[in-house]
């Protein structure tokens, strides 16, 4: 499919031959957007990499401009029919749900590998978590979110909106907002704006990732709770070391986990001797 034409000239011709619909269980809502499909892919050349992922390619208005850029790409599609499409235009498809494919196993070498998709909603969030708690980091990602999922994901500290994923995304990644996207970017149109985030993976002294992930969920388990009180239901959680380490780090005693910055976050977790 020539991709001179238009994102929607493509995705008219795609549809006249395969008259399917999107399915909202599985949150398809396909791009329709040349500025947003230019704003993606002139962001994703800024990254040095080998091997490329994409998530959900659907009808193809990333994917016809991701093939021509490596030859190492992959896309995982857990529809059906795209699946066997894309399959039958030589790509290898790997039919599989994003949240259960075994990263780890699959990705040989994700310092130079970048991820890009334009997520399923109700994944995003997931997807960002997960990817972050890899042992060695994908070098970068290139995600569609509803842009109140993006807002949170850059949120500062001290806002209501500031919870578990800004910290753990902001611990991990370097991130930058791409575009901004209106509802009739898409097809079928969402009832949502959206907004793309690129991320670079950057070095932390963090071991044990998924430690450090309990750690964060039980700081922001009852966000109306003081941090050191919610910090308690830790394992062996002793009070007395957790105020020391708040006098050590100059955080007040009363503090509440969205107070604390990423920066403090990782902090605090390396003062009561985790790794």
């Amino acid at each position: 499919m020539s991709i001179k034409m238009t994102v929607k000239e493509r995705l008219d011709l795609f549809f006249s031959k395969f008259p399917i619909e999107a399915k909202k269980a599985l949150g398809q809502n396909f791009l329709v957007s040349d500025f947003a499909v230019t704003k993606m892919i002139s962001r994703l050349k800024e990254f040095k990499f080998e091997h490329l992922i994409e998530i959900g390619p659907g009808p193809g208005a990333l994917t016809d401009v991701l093939r021509s850029l490596t030859t190492q790409f992959r896309v995982l599609e857990l529809d059906n029919f795209f699946h066997e499409y894309w399959t039958t235009q030589g790509l290898q498809a790997i039919h599989t749900d994003a949240l259960q494919w075994n990263w780890k196993a699959e990705v040989q070498d994700p310092k130079n590998t970048v991820l890009i998709s334009n997520l399923p909603y109700q994944i995003s969030s997931a997807i960002v978590i997960d990817r972050s708690m890899d042992e060695v980091p994908l070098h970068a990602m290139i995600l569609m979110f509803q842009k109140e999922v993006a807002q949170k994901i850059r949120m500062k500290s001290k806002t209501s909106d500031f919870g578990l994923l800004s910290v753990i995304a902001q611990v991990f990644w370097d991130i930058e907002t791409v575009c901004d996207l209106s509802p009739r970017d898409f097809l079928p149109a969402p009832k949502i704006a959206s907004r793309v985030l690129a991320f670079q993976s950057k070095t932390t002294d963090i071991q044990d990732k998924r430690a450090f992930l309990v750690f964060c969920k039980a700081g922001f388990a009852q966000k109306r709770k003081l941090l050191k009180k919610n910090l308690l239901t830790l394992n062996q959680m002793d009070p007395q070391k957790i105020i020391a380490s708040f006098q050590n780090l100059n955080l007040n005693e009363t503090s509440r986990a969205e107070e604390l910055s990423p920066a403090q976050w990782v902090a605090l977790y390396k003062d009561l001797g985790f790794k």
